[in-house]
């Protein structure tokens, strides 16, 4: 089976994922970052009423006509207490910022526009246009308007309106459901004391944050010996826990202990494509079991990363109805780069800013995809396509964006 460019790998998995229908009610609280499903109405009109929106002076518009106008201040009218009294001609309200407009103002003075005299008086000292500083009842929306719309992700902006427009609930699209099997007998759980042959298991926590930072609720199902009726039973046990997205780690490649993808074929599983033209990651498979979406990540800690960051990611965000998000940005390489081969190439590099605020890419010496401290190290990972020629420092490049880098 030839290699499959990472382009074409992406393209088919996405193709074939259907973004979720399950629907969910949460509380405002617990919404951030999820897409609403259905369309969302104002139970109220804002602001209620007509209101200031400065500190100042409720008018009549005519008693302050002329320069140097002198009024009677009558009452207050402040957020939360209305001026309940009259004020007539010659008569103003003192008022603040989002308080009730008094029935009989059209215009409102700005304080620094009025200057205070003795016995309650103040003066004009700037000509104010009719009707200003007012914001008007329904301004904002009115009741029964439709302010935001099935599909839309709720940001801090669309939280705040949703409050506003009375609702303490939203009706969400349910987030996508990961289950993450980690396999092979070297594995122990963190907190463990290895054995001599056996090491730390670590991919399910960098590859379930990924997940779950992309939208996923994720379900760890633990680690599984080689063993084949084991991971069968593991599967089996995946099946019955309405997933969508079945994440295996490790056991997909060629060696006699690589069990996963046989017993994957064994319960079902429809193979789409394995061995991907890209390092590190080229034993990346994936497939279908009925509905659910298959995923098998390398063993090797930075290429299940790695993976995950290229597919794994972009495949949550779909199903989970998120827009596609990019992490490539422009670059310069600041040390020579050789040219490529005929895998796409991933290389962990720190990243700073030059001069003129551009991104400037030094690749780390050593690569090997099992050096999780290089990646962690990382800003970034140098994209080099395939049959790349090489670069001289200061060429143009592109890098695949970890976390911001240090000012």
């Amino acid at each position: 089976m030839s290699l499959l460019p990472v382009a074409d790998a992406l393209d088919r998995l996405l193709s074939a994922a259907q973004p979720t229908v399950r629907t969910e009610t949460v509380s405002l609280r617990d919404a951030e970052g999820r897409v609403l499903a259905a369309d969302l109405a104002a139970r109220l009109t804002q602001p209620p009423f007509d209101n200031s929106a400065m500190d100042g002076y409720a008018v009549r518009h005519a008693d302050i006509a002329e320069l140097g106008s002198i009024l009677k201040v009558v009452g207050t009218s402040s957020a939360g207490h209305a001026f309940e009294g009259t004020a007539g001609p010659g008569e103003a309200v003192r008022i603040f910022t989002g308080a009730p407009l008094p029935a009989f103002a059209d215009t409102v003075l700005l304080q620094e526009d009025a200057e205070r005299l003795e016995n309650g008086r103040i003066r004009t000292t700037f000509l104010t246009p009719e009707g200003r500083h007012i914001r008007p009842r329904g301004q904002d929306f009115s009741e029964g308007e439709v302010v935001l719309h099935a599909g839309d992700m709720l940001d801090p902006g669309r939280l705040t309106v949703a409050a506003a427009m009375n609702h303490a609930e939203l009706t969400v699209y349910a987030r996508p459901r990961i289950a993450v099997l980690a396999t092979g007998d070297e594995l122990v759980p963190p907190g463990t004391r290895p054995g001599a042959s056996q090491i730390i298991a670590s991919n399910t926590y960098g590859v379930s944050a990924i997940a779950r930072k992309a939208g996923a609720e994720v379900i760890d199902l633990g680690i599984v010996e080689d063993d084949r009726q084991a991971i069968l039973e593991a599967v089996r046990k995946a099946l019955a826990l309405d997933i969508d997205v079945l994440v295996t780690l490790g056991g997909a490649s060629v060696g006699d202990f690589d069990l996963v993808q046989p017993v994957l074929g064994e319960a079902g599983m429809a193979l789409d494509f394995w061995r991907i033209a890209m390092r590190p990651g080229k034993p990346l498979m994936v497939g279908r079991l009925g509905a659910i979406q298959v995923v098998g990540l390398p063993g090797n800690p930075v290429s299940s990363l790695v993976c995950s960051l290229l597919f794994l990611e972009p495949l949550v965000r779909r199903l989970a109805r998120l827009p596609a998000k990019s992490r490539l940005r422009s670059a310069v390489a600041a040390v020579p780069v050789r040219e490529n081969d005929h895998r796409q190439d991933h290389i962990r590099a720190r990243i700073d800013r030059g001069p003129a605020g551009e991104l400037r890419v030094t690749p780390f010496d050593k690569q090997d995809s099992s050096m999780m401290k290089t990646f962690a190290q990382s800003e970034g990972l140098l994209v080099r396509l395939p049959h790349a020629p090489a670069l001289e420092a200061g060429a143009a490049c592109e890098v695949l964006l970890l976390r911001e880098p240090a000012v």
